[in-house]
């Protein structure tokens, strides 16, 4: 089952059962999943965007949230910071399981080894190969310093 289909699912039974708060936020989702699916209509043609593209959608919300949430924290406003961690929580649910500390180490090099990857300018080949194959499963804001580091091992930085 396809997330956007998990989405509309859980949309329903939200509805359902009355939880106000979860129908806030899959509501959310969904209207961020139609803004990027307006956003990549080219000439009129109504394709739709692929599962992939809509966990990059929920990482991203996901990372924003995290953002005000460490703001409204720092500000002494506790009661909008649990509200923003409750809708983590909630969009967390159609991620992926996230990968270990390790599982990100032996990833980065194995894109190294399967991309060829000999110094820093094959940067970007490495993450779009990281980005295709593990979307939503890690962030990448801190992946990039790692495959920078494992290019730079030889010295060539």
């Amino acid at each position: 089952m396809d997330t956007r289909t998990r989405v509309n699912m859980a949309l329903k039974q939200a509805m359902k059962d009355r939880a106000a708060a979860r129908l806030a936020t899959l509501r959310l989702i969904n209207a961020a999943i139609k803004d990027r699916e307006i956003a990549e209509r080219v000439d009129g043609e109504a394709g739709g965007i692929g599962d992939a593209e809509i966990l990059a959608i929920l990482g991203k919300m996901t990372k924003q949230r995290k953002e005000s949430a460490r703001a409204y924290e720092e500000g002494g406003r506790l009661d909008l910071a649990e509200r923003e961690l409750g809708e983590i929580a909630i969009i967390e649910e159609f991620l992926p399981k996230q990968l270990s500390d390790e599982e990100v180490a032996e990833a980065v090099k194995t894109a190294v080894a399967d991309t060829g990857a000999q110094s820093i300018r094959d940067m970007g080949k490495v993450m779009g190969a990281l980005k295709g194959k593990y979307t939503g499963q890690m962030d990448f804001g801190k992946v990039g310093p790692l495959v920078k580091d494992q290019l730079c091992q030889g010295g060539d930085c």
